[in-house]
């Protein structure tokens, strides 16, 4: 659902990792240091995550270098 919002602006999106209580989000592609980043976050990948997991704390990333065992969501 969101990977594809992403990858239509060009960017990358990655699962680094997700319990209950945190879920870490890494932009990547057009979004690698785009301050247009902070508006994805907050208008489209934190509500979506609080449907699923309303108590976490999500924490979004960006740049050219993908943290080590993040998961790249591909877009068919």
């Amino acid at each position: 659902m969101l990977a594809p919002l992403v990858h239509a602006d060009g960017g990358t999106l990655f699962l680094v990792s997700v319990t209950a209580e945190d879920v870490h989000i890494h932009l990547g592609g057009s979004f690698a240091g785009c301050p247009g980043a902070a508006i994805t976050r907050d208008r489209m990948l934190e509500p979506a995550i609080k449907t699923v997991l309303p108590k976490a704390r999500l924490t979004v990333t960006t740049g050219f270098r993908v943290p080590e065992g993040a998961q790249k969501f591909d877009v068919p």
